[in-house]
């Protein structure tokens, strides 16, 4: 064959399974929380905490239409026998809608966890689809005369799906390439679902290969000038995408063993590259998911919880920094204001950081100064502060000091975000005024739901809970589930299917 001479056949050798797809799925069937982690204890008492919270912020959401118009069977008047139940409802669904729903309610306030790395995101959105499927196996089971899953099963899946989606976070971001990080739930989903279902190690890899091939979310609806109320229902899209693919693959449905690294039509020549140049400038090395340390449960022992504010986590110091400053607002006029420094990291910046008008409740809890602006001026940061009838009414005002409003970044705050032995997320705000005098520069580097103020941070989570279930129960029923939340080994060991009932309303 000449130079001028190229082939035109190509080699249809199948491969194996990419080995990235190989190390998920054998994490799942073969990794012993009990025996393989030093720090089990911690592991599992997070986790039950991350339930209560997870469900408590679903709960809290259903006050809100927006959220509710998205819930219920696709078919009125469906009756899907063994449902899965959708918590705070009377809704008995088939399990990729019931996914779908606790999905939504989970995320719509942006108020559970969240892991911050080199990619962000909210690993207890998983729980749309471990309950929904959980649930629904469990019935099943019971009908045909078949143990139902365990509580405990639910709480090892979580773990492991917390495992999966932050430890790729840690050394991969996907928002630089302009892809949401829902893709990562979608892709722990599938393997935590895959396992619940009791499928062989290469029925979860035809699964994950399923998940990676299926076409993935932009962030667009995350940021100015298109943030919108997306957000709030993508990860209920990607819990529900992949209990529809695990299903897919639960028929014999094959896999793509070269999902990820087929040249040219695979994942990472596709998706994770920022341009085409990439292709042919940057080596293989920096085009494919690096793993900083091996699946285990560091994610969940690590997890942060939004305990204080429903507001993206970035912003979660500065509003505390705005709370202990607000009385200094009270004292004084705003026009008396000269500036209002904010000092942040390199993240805050790059996703939270805007100016202009706020168009919608997605658009202002995403917005760093609209998020300061509103505790400097009331002492406290709401999920109904960004709803539209509250911004018309107070707009003028927090517009007023939006524009007063420098944001900064402290490079160290950016490094020691990013710094293993630290992940701080850290702010400060400082308030000068006209006639030349200023407060202290008030700094917040651990947010109140960092692992280094758990001890802090754990009575104010199960108020949280508390306070949540409050909005749709009535007292006895409240006690009994915390009762039992407060319990982990009685939690361990209550079927699912039992669990799951104690939050259905008629």
């Amino acid at each position: 064959m000449t130079g001028a001479e190229r082939t035109t056949v190509e080699s249809n050798v199948r491969p194996e399974y990419d080995i990235e797809i190989q190390k998920i799925a054998d994490y799942v069937l073969t990794y012993s929380i009990d025996n393989d982690s030093p720090n089990s204890a911690d592991a599992w008492n997070t986790a039950r905490y991350c339930l209560m919270d997870t469900i408590g912020c679903g709960l809290l959401a259903l006050r809100f239409p927006e959220c509710t118009k998205h819930l219920g069977a696709e078919c009125a008047d469906q009756i899907t026998p063994n449902g899965a139940r959708v918590p705070g409802t009377a809704y008995r669904l088939d399990p990729i809608k019931a996914a779908f729903d606790i999905g939504c309610m989970v995320r719509w306030l942006d108020y559970n966890d969240t892991w911050l790395a080199a990619e962000w995101g909210h690993p207890s959105d998983n729980l749309g689809a471990i309950l929904a499927v959980a649930d629904y196996i469990s019935q099943q089971n019971v009908s045909q005369g078949r143990a139902p899953l365990i509580m405990r099963d639910v709480l090892e899946a979580m773990i492991m799906a917390h495992e999966i989606q932050g430890v790729i976070a840690l050394e991969n971001s996907f928002n630089r390439v302009g892809l949401d990080h829902v893709f990562l739930v979608k892709l722990a989903s599938t393997a935590v679902v895959a396992k619940l279902y009791n499928l062989s190690r290469e029925r979860i890899m035809a699964a994950l290969s399923q998940a990676i091939v299926d076409g993935q979310a932009l962030r667009t609806y995350r940021h100015a000038p298109n943030a919108g109320s997306r957000k709030s229902w993508a990860a209920g899209d990607a819990t529900s995408r992949a209990v529809r693919l695990v299903d897919i693959t639960r028929r014999g449905e094959m896999g793509i063993p070269g999902a990820l690294t087929a040249p040219q039509w695979g994942f990472y020549d596709v998706l994770f590259s920022h341009t085409n140049a990439d292709l042919a400038t940057k080596p293989e090395s920096e085009r494919i998911f690096k793993f900083q340390r091996d699946f285990g449960s560091y994610v969940m022992e690590n997890i942060l919880f939004k305990i204080s504010f429903p507001a993206e986590f970035h912003a979660q110091t500065a509003c505390e920094a705005a709370v202990i400053l607000h009385p200094r607002i009270e004292d004084n006029d705003i026009d008396d204001i000269e500036k209002i420094v904010l000092t942040t990291h390199e993240s805050a910046i790059r996703i939270i950081s805007k100016e202009g008008t706020l168009d919608n409740p997605a658009d202002r809890d995403h917005c760093l100064q609209y998020m300061v602006a509103v505790p400097l001026l009331t002492g406290d940061l709401m999920a109904e502060n960004y709803e539209d009838d509250y911004h018309a009414e107070h707009h003028l005002l927090i517009d007023a000091l939006r524009r007063k409003m420098v944001v900064v970044e402290d490079p160290s705050y950016s490094r020691d975000y990013h710094d293993p032995s630290k992940r701080s997320i850290a702010n400060a705000i400082q308030i000068f005024f006209t006639d030349g005098t200023s407060t202290d520069k008030v700094v917040v580097e651990y947010p109140l739901g960092h692992k280094r103020r758990r001890s802090e941070g754990i009575p104010i989570l199960e108020a949280k809970f508390q306070a949540s279930l409050a909005t749709r129960f009535i007292s006895s029923r409240c006690d009994a589930i915390i009762a039992l939340c407060d319990n982990q080994a009685q939690l361990d060991q209550t079927p699912v299917n039992e669990f799951m009932a104690m939050f259905v309303t008629n």
